[in-house]
Parts: structure tokens; C-alpha cells; sequence
């Protein structure tokens, strides 16, 4: 990779990784039910778990989608149908009580596991490796990998710090109810450009 297009990347990174997407909905949903703290396995999952995506998919993977396109698709449905059912699960979490959630925020492994059902992660990964990787080396990949490492996790950790904040306003049932039903709507509707491209 030529270290003329390390700003451009990092400009991607920022940008791709700060605005509105499934992950961050998530982690500002985790952050005014949980807490930052409790959030901490989530974010680093995220984090960690797309590094490892761009490693693979600039590894081979996009291959295999050129070769077998139908497993893109197949993909996609997955992706749409686990959406669903996250929105769904956010739209009815517990209520907060005694400054504690009644249910669990996203594990570690679990937020890794989500970058591959995430269609704005396949979006953000395979744009990283084919725009920013045109010479394809495991060190070239490894590099983009790592800058969006250092970028990926401060950015959306600011959706878990923000969820936080929002949840001295979501002091009872209702209001807590009305922003959950706000995240699982602006999550399905995250879905338009997978959707309706």
C-alpha cells in the first residue's frame, strides 16, 4: 500500500465507523440500558471483530463472492433476518431498575460475530480492502486492518458514551420504552441500502 493513501483511509475509517449503522445503534441502545462499563465486551468485540473481517476478506473471501455469487445473497438474508431479530430484542428490553438492566448487553464473542451478519460491515470491509489495497499484500491488508483498529473503536465507543448520557433522561418506563421502540426502528431502517440498493 502507498502511504499516500494512509489519509484518505483513515478519513474512511472515521467516517464509515462514526455514522449512524447497525453497530452504533446497538452500542448507544447497550450504553442508555447498561452502562459504558458493562458495554466494554460489545465495543471491543466490534473492534476486534471487523479487524479480523478486513484481515479475511482481503485474506480471499471477496473471492468466494465472485466465484459463488448466490452466497452473497444468501448472506444478505441472513444479515436482514438477524437484523430483525435484534431490533426486536432492543425494541423489548427490560426496563432499567436500580440503575442495573434486567437483561445482558452483547458478549465479546457475540459483537464479533455480528461484524458478519452486519451488512454495513461487509460494506465498510470489502471498500477497505478493494480501494485501499490495489497491490492486495498480507502487509498492505494488515494495515488497513490496523488503522481501522485505531479508529473503529474511540468512534463508536462514542455511541456508548452518548447512550449513557441518554439514559438520565430515560429515568422511567415509558421513556425508556419509546427510545428502545426509536433504536429498533432506526435499525430496520438501516436495512434500505441492503434492501433497495
Amino acid at each position: 500500500m502507498s502511504f499516500d493513501l494512509l489519509p484518505a483511509l483513515a478519513a474512511f475509517a472515521f467516517v464509515s465507523s462514526i455514522t449512524p449503522g447497525p453497530n452504533n445503534l446497538m452500542l448507544m441502545a447497550s450504553g442508555a440500558n447498561f452502562g459504558f462499563r458493562r458495554s466494554i465486551p460489545h465495543m471491543l468485540g466490534i473492534g476486534i471483530g471487523f479487524c479480523l473481517m478486513v484481515l479475511l476478506v482481503g485474506a480471499g473471501l471477496v473471492q468466494v463472492f465472485d466465484a459463488y455469487p448466490i452466497s452473497h445473497q444468501i448472506l444478505k438474508v441472513f444479515s436482514v433476518l438477524y437484523l430483525l431479530y435484534l431490533a426486536w430484542k432492543i425494541a423489548n428490553a427490560a426496563p432499567i431498575k436500580g440503575g442495573e438492566g434486567k437483561g445482558t448487553p452483547m458478549t465479546f464473542l457475540q459483537a464479533a460475530a455480528f461484524q458478519w451478519v452486519n451488512p454495513k460491515a461487509w460494506s465498510m470491509a470489502l471498500t477497505a480492502v478493494t480501494a485501499y489495497t490495489p497491490d492486495t499484500t498480507l502487509a498492505a491488508i494488515g494495515l488497513v486492518a490496523l488503522v481501522f483498529g485505531a479508529i473503529n473503536l474511540p468512534a463508536v465507543s462514542s455511541w456508548t458514551l452518548l447512550g449513557q448520557q441518554m439514559a438520565r433522561i430515560l429515568t422511567n418506563t415509558a421513556r425508556l420504552t419509546a427510545f428502545n421502540w426509536t433504536m429498533a426502528a432506526l435499525l430496520v431502517a438501516s436495512l434500505y441500502p441492503v434492501l433497495f440498493p
